[in-house]
């Protein structure tokens, strides 16, 4: 058997006034005549986006999710280059705490997945340091919730430069490059455009970086079916205090089938469940659609009759 746990990105269509990436553009910062002011708006901004975190963490709680993935927009500006001055951090104590605390009390599996600008193949020096800059912040913001950062973030493995193979070794180069404490932090995806299952296996395998599989994105972009290195996939989650991690959506249509549907097809999920269990104790399933937790709530709806699963509370179950 294999215990599967559902979870969802971020926000919830269901709550109302409860968005974690409320912001400020850097154009509408330096409008403000006085900047003390107005790093203190940014600081309220950020305050709040954590409340609503917290109030995220409650309503999961009233559902049993215990799978969720935090904004990266936490706080607004926190890496622009223009105001690196700014102890942002200290403002943030107290509401970090708090959501903690409530972890603890809890628990529950929280994460990151920065955004696309992150970029640890890149050969660009600025961009290699902002992308750890970045992960800088990802990794404070959960040492502020005491939260232990290992395994937390995903990443794509990045760009192909018009050299694949080279952006594979410029990933390993730049690795080398990075403190160890972020090499812990992170986790690796497939994509649907450029970085295959096998590729990013191979990474995953030769660095000791779990690895993260994209379901959908394997069916957009493959070179051979998952089932036969699924067991590799398990594998390189051998070391790590968290059990396997992926990703599930559905296509919006056949026309445009990287884009991520409102829902989840619950037929093709089961296909993915069927072809995984007993391969793993347990296995947590990002669901990453549109519909935020109103997806999981329907996937629920869906699969709740079928026979060969048995549930544990209303978002996990065995197969």
């Amino acid at each position: 058997m294999t215990i599967v746990r559902l979870g969802y990105v971020a926000m919830s269509v269901h709550l109302e006034n409860a968005s974690p990436s409320q912001t400020m553009t850097y154009k509408q910062f330096s409008q403000l005549k006085d900047r003390e002011a107005g790093l203190r708006k940014l600081e309220r901004i950020a305050v709040s986006n954590l409340h609503n975190c917290l109030r995220l963490l409650k309503h999961n709680l009233a559902h049993d999710i215990k799978f969720f993935r935090f904004s990266s927009k936490l706080i607004p500006l926190a890496n622009h280059p223009e105001l690196k001055d700014w102890k942002f951090m200290r403002a943030m104590k107290e509401p970090l705490q708090e959501i903690g605390d409530f972890i603890k009390e809890h628990p529950q599996r929280v994460g990151f997945h920065p955004d696309h600008f992150v970029l640890l193949n890149t050969n660009n020096k600025d961009t290699l340091k902002n992308t750890l800059q970045t992960l800088k912040i990802h990794e404070a913001l959960l040492r502020g919730m005491d939260v232990d950062p290992k395994h937390r973030c995903v990443l794509h493995v990045g760009g192909a430069y018009e050299d694949k193979e080279k952006a594979l070794e410029q990933f390993i180069h730049n690795w080398g490059l990075t403190p160890v404490s972020l090499q812990e932090l992170i986790i690796l995806e497939n994509d649907d455009t450029v970085f295959t299952l096998h590729d990013t296996l191979y990474l995953c395998e030769k660095l000791g970086i779990p690895m993260v599989f994209d379901y959908h994105h394997h069916l957009a972009h493959h070179e051979k079916s998952w089932e036969e290195d699924w067991e590799r996939v398990v594998g390189t989650w051998a070391d790590s205090p968290l059990p396997v991690k992926m990703h599930i959506s559905s296509p919006r249509s056949e026309k445009d089938f990287k884009a991520h549907a409102e829902y989840i097809d619950p037929g093709m999920f089961l296909d993915f469940l069927n072809g995984i269990k007993d391969s793993a104790d347990q296995v947590d399933c990002m669901i990453e659609a549109k519909k935020k937790d109103d997806a999981l709530f329907r996937l629920v709806e869906d699969l709740r009759e079928k026979k060969e699963l048995r549930w544990i509370d209303h978002a996990s179950f065995e197969i």
